[in-house]
């Protein structure tokens, strides 16, 4: 127990110290710079210093993107929980409610029906603070539901990622999401419906090997970490230096594999700009 512990334990009356939202400050993980939380937040969670787009969750993006009063949460998909009965450290389903008490979210992909400049879309949007926005059996019926819901409302749906793979905690049945979720992007293709990806900070493993790939439109954040691999495993693997920013936005940009970097600023203009292109027009 430290002194001043001590001393609030003895004379109750010395009030705890409270931090205020004007006096709290963020260090920009790009520049490392300090940054008044409100200013922060009210710059769309992007430095004003460098520009680092920050990660954040699908509270966040529903606001930023989907028109002010549109947004529906769709409710989430039901999946039994540790089919596995996983433990390593800890029991995975301490890790589950470890992760929904720090994220208020119920999985890692949550999905949302609203409009973009009056344009229906579905969104989904995978929050990295869930365990690493991994893809286990609840984010494959997420991303199901998401693409149903697309076909039922006759619109697009735009997918934003940020994952570092498949989930292991469920082994094969995480690895299956990927044809699952494949299959279901064929079925929103029969449809003659868009499926348009954001790909954010980051985005690796078997999510990349699956449905972050398979966009008709792929956009992508500045600087976003874009891969299969590490770097590192890479290197290794083949034993050669990579170029400089290899698997980030711009460098897969400029051979092909995307097809456009937005700012966050721009990204609401751009969805609402590229989903009207994409919808088929409507008979008079």
């Amino acid at each position: 127990m430290s002194w001043l512990s001590r001393v609030r334990k003895a004379i109750p009356f010395i009030a705890k110290k409270e931090s205020s939202a004007d006096t709290l400050w963020h260090k920009c993980p790009g520049c490392h710079q300090m940054i008044f939380t409100r200013e922060w937040e009210e710059n769309l969670s992007v430095c004003p210093k460098c520009d680092h787009h920050g990660r954040i969750g699908a509270k966040e993006r529903f606001a930023q993107i989907l028109d002010e009063g549109s947004a529906k949460i769709l409710p989430t998909p039901q999946v039994r929980e540790d089919p596995l009965k996983f433990r390593d450290t800890k029991k995975y389903t301490d890790r589950i409610k470890q992760a929904r008490a720090a994220t208020g979210d119920h999985d890692a992909l949550i999905n949302a029906c609203g409009t973009v400049d009056g344009q229906a879309i579905v969104m989904g949007v995978q929050n990295f603070a869930y365990m690493g926005g991994s893809m286990g059996v609840a984010v494959g019926a997420a991303f199901v539901q998401g693409v149903e819901e697309a076909i039922a409302r006759t619109c697009p749906y735009v997918i934003f990622t940020a994952a570092g793979g498949a989930r292991m905690q469920e082994g094969i049945l995480s690895l299956m999401q990927m044809p699952r979720a494949t299959v279901a992007i064929s079925k929103l293709h029969d449809a003659g419906l868009p499926y348009i990806v954001v790909l954010t900070d980051p985005t690796t493993g078997g999510v990349t090997a699956s449905y972050a790939m398979l966009g008709d439109i792929q956009i992508a954040e500045p600087n976003a970490l874009i891969g299969f691999a590490g770097q590192r495993v890479i290197e290794s693997t083949i034993r050669e230096k990579l170029p400089e920013g290899f698997q980030r936005a711009e460098y897969l940009l400029a051979h092909g594999m995307i097809d456009m970097v937005v700012h966050r600023k721009d990204l609401r203009e751009r969805l609402a700009q590229v989903a009207s292109y994409l919808m088929p027009k409507k008979a008079a």
